[in-house]
């Protein structure tokens, strides 16, 4: 190390500029790769979050596999929590949007429909949060849900729509139904097991794999996006 530190120090002016000129570039270029990597925040509930799987086994995780498989230069931050709802969303998404995040995908809602909430109630939530992420500046991708007629088809309508309205209103791009991965195959009720777990609600690692290899085309033109 000495030899080689002593023969940079004894580089005559023009050597001494050419090296450290060089030195200057090769600093920005890594600088400006290093920039173009996309950060985004799964602001989700326990779908997102990846109840009951391993780790390795959840959405974030997969999906993030899947797009590093897609030459994909991002990193997925899971901002997902079992149980929430799109109040609790609305309650953290200010601190999910921490200065790296460059982007956000929203997808909540489906505890709202399991308790029954009313779909004004959601709206509003949904609304605060798309609007946050609107100051803040970051691209968003808002994932919807294919509800049931549970609670009757006024309430499906109203639930389902409120995803078209705000995906409008805010210009995002909208994936109507997270589960649609899954959707496209299963054909009957009974066909259905083989892609959810033993609650019946929630995806198992096949089921998972559905659903990115779904909607990863989406995530991909929100890092697209992201970069222009």
């Amino acid at each position: 190390m000495r030899g080689a530190f002593g023969q940079i120090m004894s580089f005559g002016y023009g050597a001494r500029g050419a090296f450290r000129n060089l030195t200057t570039a090769v600093l920005l270029t890594t600088s400006s790769v290093q920039a173009q990597t996309v950060t985004i925040a799964a602001l989700g509930d326990s779908l997102t979050a990846g109840y009951g799987l391993q780790q390795d086994d959840g959405f974030v995780p997969q999906l993030q596999a899947w797009l590093d498989g897609q030459g994909a230069d991002v990193r997925l931050i899971n901002a997902g929590v079992s149980g929430d709802t799109t109040a609790g969303g609305r309650s953290r998404v200010d601190w999910t949007l921490t200065p790296d995040v460059d982007a956000m995908i929203v997808a909540l809602g489906g505890n709202d429909y399991l308790r029954g909430i009313d779909p004004a109630v959601s709206f509003e939530n949904l609304d605060a949060i798309l609007a946050a992420g609107q100051a803040a500046g970051v691209g968003m991708l808002l994932v919807g849900l294919d509800v049931g007629a549970n609670y009757g088809a006024e309430y499906e309508a109203a639930f389902e729509q409120n995803y078209v309205t705000l995906a409008a209103k805010y210009d995002v791009p909208l994936y109507p139904d997270f589960l649609a991965g899954i959707r496209a195959v299963v054909d009957t009720p009974a066909a259905l097991a083989e892609f959810v777990q033993s609650d019946g609600l929630h995806p198992n690692p096949t089921g998972v794999g559905l659903i990115v290899a779904d909607i990863g085309p989406s995530v991909m033109e929100l890092i697209a996006a992201s970069v222009d």
